[in-house]
């Protein structure tokens, strides 16, 4: 191949390391997270099944999965499914893990049921953080984003959205009814096969005239007129980043300004992030173990008492100034 650089032969018989630990050098970060995971109780965290069963086969225990949760989230892994298969090609996994691979529903079924234990460890973290000093400067920035969830824009009902689809399928029956009335007037034996299609379009429109009117009595009891079907605890909101409506959840984020480490954060389902900076700096001052934090943020976090809000939880608050108007007929409801 002239003065190209070649490769080597597919053929050729090579004799690999004996010892896993050699394909693993001393500063990879999985390191870090087998020394991290294996000096955590994880039975006091709230795991599941870390205390293993007397009968029955033997499980995975739960630092090997939690081990493939933090390695994936650490390099945009988030599939099961992946990971399955990264357990089974990846070294740095095969070392991580003791050569285990664990198929993907059992990686699954672990990050269901163990949210809390999740979260416990994240606490963990940020409180070794602490311990090691890297929250010296105590100045965080919090941000928003928008997570979508397992949950259609159309299994999302609000009282508008309800009127609407019932004009709608209202106005779809009438032209099923008409079109049944002309195949009526025609002769039967030609169009029995399309009145009997007429019929059950009918039946299903009325079926979900009927769900809508359900779901429009159960809007009728709750607070926030808004309900998901699939997700039940999601709603729809505003996404900026995609300019459009989104039904999902409202994550909230305070880092660390100086290293860009999570300090805290929060899964919410309100749309709105002005009633949020406040309860974040406080959770944010807390896990860092301070008297007082800066907090940056943008606009959409300016609320209608920054004053007041900055006295309760003894903290400065920075928005970009260029982008505040001088005068208050001027500034901008978001």
């Amino acid at each position: 191949m002239g003065r190209f650089v070649e490769g080597k032969d597919r053929k050729q018989v090579t004799l690999l390391p004996e010892c896993l630990d050699d394909f693993v050098a001393e500063d990879n970060p999985v390191r870090i997270i087998d020394a991290f995971v294996d000096e955590r109780e994880l039975i006091t965290l709230g795991f599941q099944s870390a205390a293993p069963a007397a009968t029955g086969r033997p499980s995975y225990h739960p630092a090997v999965l939690l081990k493939i949760y933090i390695y994936g989230y650490l390099n945009r892994v988030q599939s099961s499914r992946r990971l399955e298969r990264e357990c089974q090609r990846n070294v740095e996994l095969m070392w991580l893990t003791d050569r285990l691979a664990p198929d993907f529903k059992t990686i699954a079924e672990f990050r269901r049921g163990n949210g809390e234990g999740i979260r416990n460890v994240c606490r963990r973290f940020v409180t070794l953080c602490r311990d090691l000093k890297l929250f010296t400067q105590a100045i965080i920035a919090i941000d928003s984003s928008k997570f979508k969830a397992v949950n259609s824009r159309d299994q999302n009902f609000t009282p508008n959205k309800i009127e609407r689809r019932q004009e709608q399928i209202e106005q779809s029956i009438q032209r099923y009814l008409d079109a049944l009335e002309t195949a009526d007037r025609t002769q039967p034996a030609e169009v029995e096969a399309k009145t009997k299609r007429l019929r059950e379009k009918i039946d299903m429109l009325r079926e979900q005239m009927r769900d809508l009117a359900r779901a429009g009595e159960i809007l009728k009891n709750l607070p926030e007129k808004q309900i998901s079907l699939t997700d039940p605890d999601s709603r729809s909101m505003i996404s900026q980043a995609k300019g459009t409506g989104v039904v999902g959840y409202n994550v909230q984020v305070a880092v660390d300004a100086r290293h860009h480490l999570i300090v805290t954060h929060e899964v919410t389902n309100v749309g709105s992030d002005r009633t949020q900076l406040s309860r974040m700096a406080k959770a944010a001052r807390d896990a860092m173990g301070k008297r007082k934090v800066k907090a940056l943020a943008d606009l959409v976090f300016r609320t209608c008492h920054p004053c007041s809000a900055r006295r309760k939880v003894r903290r400065h608050l920075r928005y970009p100034s260029a982008m505040i108007p001088s005068r208050p007929a001027e500034r901008s409801p978001g």
